[in-house]
């Protein structure tokens, strides 16, 4: 390795941890060089910390970072966004020269170990267009966020999985939001810095919809690198965006909405659909590594209370 890198993700409650595990499984089986490191905030039981060292799974504890108060209300619907501001801490992680900050409700499909040598500009990240689409109708959501302002409406395959969207002048707005489950970046003092400035001081913040993902793209407007949605394939473009995806060409796969895989398993007579076909890839990875965990275990135990098991 000609550079020190590692994945991160963020835990910050026992009901990830499912997620978190599975996510490190996953790095593990496509034979990554990188390991998986874990953000954790002080309210993080103590059994699970202990589950982390047990898995061999290195873990930093970082203080929880949020808005000022009243700065940012959430809608009930994405209320479960309330921790993720933490993520940005990522960025105070100087004794790596590169991280790719992942969510903990993701797997890896392929080996994408060729972003830890992504050229990137100084201060800038990489990361995967946000899908605007909102086929839901989320009345909460913006209102530009329509199939027409998606960047991903004019990509098709083979293209679309090495050519991103490139974000012009006449873009329509949702081409400069990116998704902030997988993020790419050289940390550095100054940019933690600057970003936790940009978090309290910021007139934007109360504006934002999504947490650190809108204030990523705000921070470093102009100065973010999309990805191909490979490296982020959100499980709803599946459904939405068919002519662009391909399931072999999936490098990392991300459980969007609230309905995480871990809380319902799919079972045989269940009516599945392109979005819950991707909770079975889950569940497979997950039955493999509680089996290579072992039956009498406190890891196993408390992996297993946290699912729908």
């Amino acid at each position: 390795m000609s550079r020190k890198a590692a994945y991160v993700t963020l835990l910050t409650k026992d009901s990830y941890l499912p997620g978190a595990l599975t996510l490190d499984y996953s790095l593990k089986s496509v034979q990554s060089r990188y390991s998986l490191v874990v953000l954790v905030t002080p309210t993080l039981p103590q059994q699970t910390k202990d589950v982390l060292v047990r898995c061999g799974i290195p873990f930093r504890e970082v203080q929880s970072l949020r808005p000022g108060d009243g700065q940012s209300v959430l809608a009930e619907h994405d209320e479960r966004f309330a921790d993720t501001w933490t993520k940005l801490r990522v960025f105070e992680l100087v004794e790596y020269d590169r991280l790719v900050m992942l969510d903990s409700d993701m797997t890896v499909m392929r080996n994408m170990d060729e972003l830890m040598e992504l050229d990137l500009p100084a201060d800038w990240i990489a990361a995967v267009h946000a899908c605007a689409c909102n086929p839901r109708q989320l009345a909460h959501y913006p209102k530009d966020w329509i199939p027409a302002n998606c960047a991903y409406t004019p990509l098709l395959h083979p293209t679309g999985h090495t050519q991103p969207a490139s974000i012009e002048p006449s873009s329509p707005r949702p081409y400069t939001l990116l998704n902030s489950g997988l993020v790419v970046l050289t940390p550095s003092t100054k940019l933690a810095r600057s970003i936790v400035d940009f978090l309290h001081t910021s007139p934007l913040v109360p504006t934002f919809t999504f947490p650190d993902q809108d204030l990523l793209a705000a921070a470093f407007e102009g100065k973010w690198k999309p990805l191909p949605w490979v490296y982020n394939a959100l499980k709803t473009l599946r459904a939405i965006h068919k002519g662009l995806w391909r399931d072999e060409e999936v490098r990392c796969l991300h459980y969007v909405l609230p309905d995480k895989p871990w809380k319902r398993r799919v079972r045989g007579g269940d009516v599945v659909d392109e979005a819950t076909e991707t909770h079975r890839w889950w569940w497979e990875l997950f039955d493999r590594l509680v089996d290579e965990i072992g039956e009498d275990s406190e890891t196993r135990k408390l992996l297993l209370a946290n699912v729908d098991n």
